[in-house]
Formats: structure tokens, C-alpha cells, sequence
């Protein structure tokens, strides 16, 4: 009852996130049935051209012996190096269709996993060999029946396909009786050739159903609840709360770090009671005045209290004060339409200072 609860409460679609985890945890959706078309597809490819190429070189390659046998001893010695010859181009022949069969196989599964790589699928759980969980999940029905219904379908299916095919070849039988064995090789291989091609053509069929209902079944086993698409949105972007709190601390570090170059400043730029901007400029190393620290009200009156405690002349000027406030961020040299009205300021600070300004 409660999976059935946990199931209804999942009425959201699967995140991005929640899809890309699932396949790094090889979760995936996945049809036996494609497996089964490269398989068929495999088999059809042995019969129609491989296994034809492959009698062919075990008949020149048994016949080499078969024909030179009168001049093989029957010493262990030679039979030894016969045999072993021998099995080792039996190897070499076979490792054809095998290496067919290989390349199939891993196309299957890629072609449904998009080729990705995951071994925690493969991590031991003894859950998954409990034959008394198996037996409660066929008890429970679901997706075990749909699966005992396909496998039963497929039999009947494949089954008609084959009489079919067969029917006619049974029905002349005793045409085989007057064939050579050559002829009748050919006979079967053109029969096994067809019924391979009626199988694979019903298996794409049901290959493309079959998926189709898993990735169905997939999606709606990763689908969730609004309260987990919450928390997933949460950790993505963030909790409201410490996004503030880290905003906060950064605004308090970069002012900070702003108060810090109070004290390195030439000269801070006021309006009495609103503004203050604090300049500095270097002649050799900077093309104009720098703002190296700005604030509005609190901010302004910390500013100048920092000046005034580190002697750093102070200059009332309201409307450049406000327009340097508005216009030019931490760090950033002066506008040059400010250079007149700030020139005769760092000139008078400078005069003050003894220094010398460009």
C-alpha cells in the first residue's frame, strides 16, 4: 500500500539531474528485446555470408590433411604438432563470427545507454538473488507479468513464424532424399537464411513496442514529488537564506577592504552631509585620479572620519561630489570630462603636501 501511495504522491517530471544520475548509477531504460535484434541480425549475417566463408576454409584446410595423410606419420610427436595446428586455425577461423557476435552485443547495449560507462550496476547486492524477493515481486504482479506475458507472445509468435517457413520444405521432404550433400546444405542454409529474416523482421516490431513501453516504465520510476523537486531546485541554486547571508559577508568584506584605502588616499571629495568619494593619484603609475573608496550617508561619515584621523585632506565640493559618487565605481579612474574640476583639486591637495602633480 505505501508503494502505491509513494507512487501517486510522484506526479512531477524526472530533473535533468535526477535523469543524469540515474545514469551514472547505469539505470537506464533498457529492452531485451533490441539484444534480441542484434542477436537475430548476428545469426542472419552467420548464415547468409559468414558461415558459408567459414566451411569453406574449414573444407580447404581439413582437405589439406585429409589429402596428405599418407604422408603424415602417427608418431605422438607429429600428431601433437597436427592437432595443434589444426586447433589453432579452428580459432582463427571462429574468432570471425565470435568478434560479429561481440560487436553486436556491445552496439546493443550502447545504443540504449548512449555508451555510458557505469559500474556501480555491477556492485554486489544479495538482494537481487534473494529468491524470496523474487518471489514477492512476481506475487505482487506488475511489471513480472507483463514480462511472463511478452516471453509467452514471443514464443507463439516466433513459433507461427517458423511453421510457416518450414511448412512448405515439409511438405517436399523426400525432394532431400534424392539431393547430394551439397545441394542439401545449400537447401538448409537458404531455409535457415529466411527464417532468420521473418524473426528479426517481427523482433524489430516488437523491439520498437518493447522500448518504447520500458522507457515509459523508466520515466515514470524516476518521476517525483513536488516536495523533492523543491529540495533538488534548492541545492542547485541554493538556500534563499545563506545566498543573503553570503551576499552580505562579501558586501561587508569588499567594504572593508574599501575602508582599508581611506588612509592611502590624496584627498576625499565631499558633500557636507551625503557624499564622500576618496581620490588618489599617482603621476608615474596612473593616466588620472583613481576612486579608491565612495559611500553615501553612514557610509560617507565613516569615510571621513577615517580621513580625518589619517590626515587626509578633506574637500567640499557638493556637485562633483554627488557626480563622482553616480558615475565612476571602486577602482576606476575619473571620466575625462571630471579631469578640469578634479585637476584644481589634487593641485591644491598637492601644493599643500609639497608634491608635485601632473
Amino acid at each position: 500500500m505505501s508503494e502505491e501511495q509513494d507512487k501517486e504522491s510522484k506526479t512531477e517530471e524526472p530533473t535533468e539531474k535526477k535523469k543524469d544520475k540515474a545514469k551514472e548509477e547505469g539505470q537506464f531504460a533498457r529492452s531485451q528485446e533490441i539484444n534480441s535484434v542484434f542477436s537475430i541480425f548476428g545469426g542472419l549475417l552467420m548464415v547468409g555470408w559468414i558461415l558459408p566463408f567459414v566451411l569453406s576454409d574449414i573444407d580447404v584446410r581439413m582437405g589439406y590433411y585429409i589429402r596428405n595423410s599418407f604422408q603424415l606419420t602417427v608418431d605422438q610427436a607429429d600428431v601433437q604438432d597436427v592437432l595443434g595446428h589444426l586447433i589453432m586455425d579452428l580459432i582463427g577461423i571462429l574468432s570471425i563470427p565470435l568478434a560479429v557476435f561481440v560487436i553486436l552485443g556491445i552496439l546493443a547495449g550502447g545504443l540504449q545507454s548512449g555508451f555510458n560507462v557505469s559500474f556501480k550496476s555491477l556492485e554486489p547486492n544479495l538482494n537481487k538473488i534473494n529468491p524470496i524477493n523474487g518471489f514477492k515481486k512476481y506475487l505482487n504482479g506488475g511489471k513480472q507479468l507483463v514480462e511472463l506475458a511478452k516471453g509467452v507472445g514471443k514464443v507463439v509468435v516466433v513459433g507461427t513464424a517458423a511453421y510457416f517457413v518450414l511448412y512448405p520444405m515439409m511438405a517436399n521432404i523426400d525432394l532431400f532424399a534424392g539431393m547430394g550433400i551439397v545441394s542439401m546444405i545449400r537447401e538448409l542454409q537458404d531455409l535457415a537464411f529466411n527464417l532468420f529474416l521473418v524473426v528479426l523482421i517481427i523482433f524489430i516490431f516488437v523491439a520498437i513496442a518493447d522500448y518504447t513501453y520500458q522507457a515509459h516504465e523508466h520515466n515514470e520510476k524516476l518521476k517525483m514529488t513536488k516536495q523533492e523537486v523543491k529540495d533538488e531546485h534548492k541545492q542547485s541554486e541554493g538556500d534563499p537564506q545563506v545566498k543573503a547571508r553570503l551576499r552580505q559577508l562579501r558586501v561587508e568584506k569588499a567594504r572593508q577592504r574599501m575602508m582599508a584605502n581611506v588612509p592611502k588616499a590624496d584627498v576625499v571629495v565631499t558633500n557636507p552631509t551625503h557624499f564622500a568619494v576618496a581620490l588618489k593619484y599617482n603621476p608615474s603609475e596612473m593616466g588620472a585620479p583613481v576612486v579608491v573608496a565612495k559611500g553615501a550617508d553612514f557610509i560617507a561619515q565613516k569615510i571621513r572620519e577615517i580621513a580625518e584621523a589619517n590626515r587626509v585632506p578633506i574637500v567640499r565640493n557638493p556637485p562633483l561630489a554627488r557626480t563622482l559618487f553616480e558615475t565612476v565605481e571602486i577602482d576606476q579612474e575619473i571620466p575625462a570630462e571630471h579631469y578640469r574640476a578634479v585637476a584644481e583639486i589634487i593641485s591644491f591637495v598637492f601644493r599643500l603636501k609639497g608634491r608635485t602633480s601632473a
